[in-house]
């Protein structure tokens, strides 16, 4: 398990101070953010909170997982990052149909004009910054498959079969060498990177791990299944191009073998899987429980705004020349996301 991190504000210093104790009752102090989409002491708080669902932190008793209180004060977080993110979002469009969610997920994909940080690691990047882009998403690809997956009992027919079956994948179909965030694993440690889990969490930025914290915040939520079904279905079909380009980025640098397998076995997977998870999964459920309809297309649509985002960041940086990565001990408010 990993260490806890360094703090980075008001919320997250009287956390982690409370999670080296024993669970008890406790409040924070409020802390109003300019931008709940990216502030470092909300995203690293959040985390800390979610990660309590995963595998959980050395110093940390395993019993403030269901601690009242800490659940209040990962809701208090929850409702300022979702709040914001459905005023940015505003309304789904009007045009879309239950029975057209696969339509619908597409006209998101076309709407998208980000920077494109894929081209940038296929043409430009030097090795520091594929390393730092490599540290950002470990964030997500050392706990691959797992946000989405708390989805599966809260679905049934063809929804959940389609996501079993993209899921199956991403767990390496039972073989531990091809789970895919061992597959990630095994790129950090091709690449001169520490490849232990959580071992980067205090350099990674607010706004790289609010990408993260949305997939928790969905899964972790009844009341957002059609929401994190939307988000698995857009990543997917959004996946196997960008992956093609991590790739050839990578062998441009000189790296290969196990520095390329997990970037090359999401080329072909998720060409696979892009229409069992769009049309069976995503499609499926809007056709079965037309209710949830908007929420699967506003899942898509808020991983679309949050990747846009960590994107305009990390490019904004590199092409200034800087780090895209918080310094090494930082504490407090460091730099704020660009862009």
């Amino acid at each position: 398990m990993p260490k806890l991190p360094q703090p980075r504000g008001p919320i997250s210093e009287q956390l982690l101070e409370r999670l080296c104790g024993e669970p008890c009752s406790f409040t924070v102090s409020a802390h109003d953010s300019p931008d709940p989409l990216a502030d470092e002491d909300l995203h690293l708080s959040l985390y800390v909170c979610y990660e309590l669902h995963y595998r959980g932190f050395d110093e940390m008793s395993p019993a403030w997982e269901w601690e009242p209180s800490l659940i209040a004060v990962r809701g208090t977080l929850e409702r300022a990052f979702e709040a914001r993110l459905r005023a940015q979002i505003g309304p789904p469009p009007d045009e879309w149909a239950a029975e057209d969610m696969d339509l619908a997920l597409r006209a998101v994909e076309d709407a998208e004009e980000g920077p494109s940080v894929s081209r940038f690691i296929e043409a430009e990047a030097s090795v520091e910054q594929l390393r730092e882009f490599v540290i950002h998403r470990s964030a997500y690809h050392l706990k691959e498959a797992d946000p989405h997956t708390w989805a599966i009992p809260r679905l049934f027919g063809r929804p959940k079969a389609a996501m079993v079956e993209v899921q199956t994948d991403e767990y390496g179909g039972g073989n531990v060498e091809r789970v895919h965030a061992q597959l990630y694993a095994d790129v950090m440690d091709a690449v001169g990177l520490d490849s232990s889990y959580g071992g980067y969490l205090d350099r990674i930025p607010g706004v790289t791990l609010a990408t993260v914290n949305l997939m928790s915040l969905c899964g972790l939520h009844r009341r957002l299944l059609g929401a994190i079904v939307g988000h698995l279905a857009y990543f997917e079909m959004t996946s196997s191009v960008p992956n093609r380009r991590y790739a050839a980025g990578l062998r441009r640098l000189g790296f290969d073998g196990e520095a390329t397998v997990f970037f090359d076995e999401h080329v072909l997977a998720d060409a696979v899987h892009e229409n069992i998870a769009v049309v069976d999964m995503a499609g499926g459920l809007a056709r079965q429980q037309p209710g949830l309809a908007a929420d699967v297309l506003w899942g898509a649509r808020a991983l679309a705004l949050l990747e846009a985002r960590w994107a305009s960041h990390v490019l904004g940086l590199w092409r200034a020349g800087a780090s895209s990565l918080l310094p090494e001990g930082a504490r407090l408010q460091p730099r704020p996301a660009a862009g």
